[in-house]
């Protein structure tokens, strides 16, 4: 129950927690990545605003938060008074296929008919009351039929660095002109591409959220990776450490998405009608983030500036900034380094964080 309201108790949440976000260097670390940090500056990590969203949609011990052994720690703090159930810890990473069977496996001995919402841990939402409504409309549609429903959102730019969904143009009658048969999925492509999925008005982001219903998702992992769902769908929130890590030594690298959402045949798509960014790069926080009337996004610290503009600034809460005559930099620190970068040289950032590490092994 929720403020009075009683949720769905067949409506299960998985979310994803595993990942390392080094691209938001020298903010993250392997230690403490993405999903751990505000970098929204909300004044809660990206992982809590998840969790947060979602106790709105399913019982708040209806939420399972798949993540490693280094960060389970982090997530018990974060997130407090969590049953033991609720948090799964993957001994190696093997990308999001074996995550979501083997979080789908722990559902299922709870509630073998759940409707279960898969979604990543680090992505930003827009509009909550939009992101409510669309999520229990995909709930209400995965309930009535056995699909796939995969979260969409409208692209507002040539992104080259997300997926596209192409759909049957017409929407489905007989429930939603919003929802669509899915076509094919287009990963990362160029960037004259991109712009013709753009004109064309038939694509749509891949917002990486999957609602299905247990049944639906174990028929379509004994399709397309039997050899996964032969191991991960005997797995428990008790199995042992020992026969956890033997099943995923043996596990492939496989994502959910290649492994069977792109091959199932019952595959629609809903476009959302809340804003939507995976926030990968210090480049996409920027476009994602509100802007001063110079274009710059400041996330965190206390910024004054002078004749600059278009820049992303993330500092710690407590620190205050002047910075004067800079534009399109990005201006970022971490526990104990500070990176001022031209946006344009964002991709050199993990050259830049293995010369910080000589410096710092140097030094001791």
């Amino acid at each position: 129950m929720l403020n009075g309201k009683v949720l769905n108790p067949n409506n299960f949440c998985v979310i994803m927690a595993g990942g390392f976000g080094s691209r938001f260097w020298p903010l993250c670390s392997v230690n403490k990545p993405k999903q751990f940090i505000d970098l929204m500056g909300t004044g809660q990590s990206m992982l809590q605003d998840t969790f947060r969203r979602f106790e709105a949609i399913c019982p708040r011990e209806n939420i399972i938060i798949v993540t490693t052994k280094a960060h389970e720690a982090q997530v018990r703090r974060q997130i407090p008074n969590l049953l033991d159930y609720q948090v799964l810890c993957e001994p190696f990473r093997r990308n999001t296929a074996p995550c979501v069977a083997y979080a789908a496996s722990v559902v299922g001995q709870i509630n073998p008919n759940a409707n279960i919402v898969v979604t990543p841990s680090d992505h930003a939402i827009f509009g909550t009351s939009n992101f409510l409504r669309n999520m229990n409309d995909a709930i209400s549609l995965v309930d009535q039929h056995d699909w796939i429903v995969v979260l969409g959102a409208r692209p507002v730019n040539p992104n080259v660095k997300y997926g596209y969904i192409q759909f049957r143009e017409a929407g489905l009658q007989h429930t939603s002109s919003r929802v669509h048969k899915v076509i094919t999925f287009v990963e990362k492509p160029p960037y004259d591409m991109a712009c013709q999925f753009i004109n064309s008005g038939e694509f749509l982001w891949n917002a990486g959220i999957f609602v299905w219903r247990l049944p639906v998702l174990k028929k379509a992992f004994e399709r397309h990776l039997p050899a996964v769902a032969e191991k991960f769908f005997a797995l428990a929130a008790d199995t042992p450490a020992k026969v956890l890590k033997e099943v995923y030594t043996q596990a492939p690298t496989i994502s959910v998405d290649y492994g069977i959402i792109e091959k199932a045949d019952n595959v629609y798509v809903m476009e959302s009608e809340f804003g939507w960014s995976d926030v990968e790069t210090w480049d996409s926080l920027a476009m994602a983030m509100p802007k001063d009337e110079h274009g710059n996004a400041i996330s965190s610290g206390h910024v004054v500036t002078y004749d600059t503009s278009n820049c992303v600034v993330h500092l710690n809460s407590d620190k205050y900034a002047v910075i004067q005559g800079l534009d399109n930099y990005i201006i970022a620190a971490g526990a104990d380094t500070l990176i001022i970068c031209s946006r344009d040289q964002e991709d050199q950032l993990m050259k830049y964080s293995s010369d910080v590490e000589v410096l710092k092994s140097l030094k001791n």
